[in-house]
């Protein structure tokens, strides 16, 4: 048992999207009100993995969720538990009995839609009712809509599947990100004099559609960049089917090599494709380049 109350946001979070955001900044206020600290409470896969044996594509990793959330919202406090066979048969009286006696929980917010517990007995409303009586506080935040529909993670996953990155922004309220340390890669771009930051989305983490993006490099001493990122398997100059994540950082020089750098994806330009030549590909990255300013400068503009 710790010193301090907490406030705790229940969830598993995926993408940290505008529904997401309702409910974190409610953790945050209450916590202001009654003198506990904000914390989030998720899990490390997604429960379905477990619970209907089948892989969930995850928008962000455990890491990239903690990332968003401590940046966007200010809660330090991010801990994830093992979903495991264990924690999916716990009764869900049990689970909550385990967030006072070990996590000193005075407060707990959760989505509408919350089910937790063996057999997803607990619900929003059963939590409420039992938090009630324990004289425990809980608020059920309630689902959040844009253009008629409800925001879900579901949706976002198809959105970013299709390439379709600032309508996932919309739903998002901020970039799809990627952070991840600069691996060595073939060097090639250096030669073509275009030269590229290698990276490489998470094991179980959603790939975007394959091609071309207007994109956001921030470095890790705080600086941002106009990038054209390429998400592929680079079909003119490698015969591999591995996932790369490349970018060409515009107006920048220096060694990045293990080195985190945030990719941020603001939109899809075009396909990735096979050139007949390396001198085509550099060709075309250099118009790609230039989509990417003015896609930047026509969103400066319009701010």
């Amino acid at each position: 048992m710790g010193d301090r109350k907490r406030v705790i946001a229940l969830g598993f979070f995926d993408g940290i999207h505008i529904g997401h955001a309702a409910l974190l900044e409610r953790t945050v206020q209450r916590a202001r009100e009654i003198g506990a600290m904000p914390s989030v409470l998720s899990f490390d896969i997604h429960p379905d993995t477990l619970v209907f044996g089948k892989e969930v594509p995850l928008i962000n990793s455990a890491a990239g969720r903690a990332d968003l959330i401590r940046r966007l919202f200010g809660i330090e406090n991010v801990i994830f538990i093992h979903f495991d066979r264990r924690v999916m048969q716990m009764p869900w009286q049990e689970f909550v009995q385990t967030l006072i006696q070990e996590m000193d929980a005075s407060w707990v917010v959760v989505g509408h839609d919350f089910r937790f517990g063996w057999k997803g007995e607990g619900t929003a409303q059963r939590l409420q009712d039992y938090c009630a009586d324990l004289g425990l506080g809980c608020d059920i935040i309630p689902a959040v809509t844009l253009e008629g529909r409800v925001v879900s993670s579901t949706y976002i996953r198809e959105l970013i599947e299709n390439g379709d990155m600032e309508r996932a922004n919309q739903y998002l309220g901020h970039p799809h990100t990627l952070v991840d340390t600069v691996h060595y890669g073939y060097r090639l771009g250096t030669k073509m004099g275009t030269p590229t930051i290698n990276m490489r989305f998470p094991d179980g983490v959603l790939v975007p559609r394959y091609g071309v993006y207007a994109a956001r490099a921030i470095l890790d001493d705080g600086s941002e960049h106009m990038a054209v990122t390429n998400v592929g398997v680079r079909p003119t100059v490698s015969g591999e089917d591995r996932v790369s994540v490349e970018s060409f950082i515009l107006d920048y020089s220096g060694n990045l090599y293990d080195r985190q750098v945030r990719i941020e994806f603001f939109r899809f330009i075009r396909p990735e494709m096979k050139f007949p030549s390396v001198d085509a590909l550099k060709a075309q990255i250099l118009k790609d380049a230039e989509t990417t300013r003015a896609y930047f400068e026509s969103e400066d503009g319009n701010k």
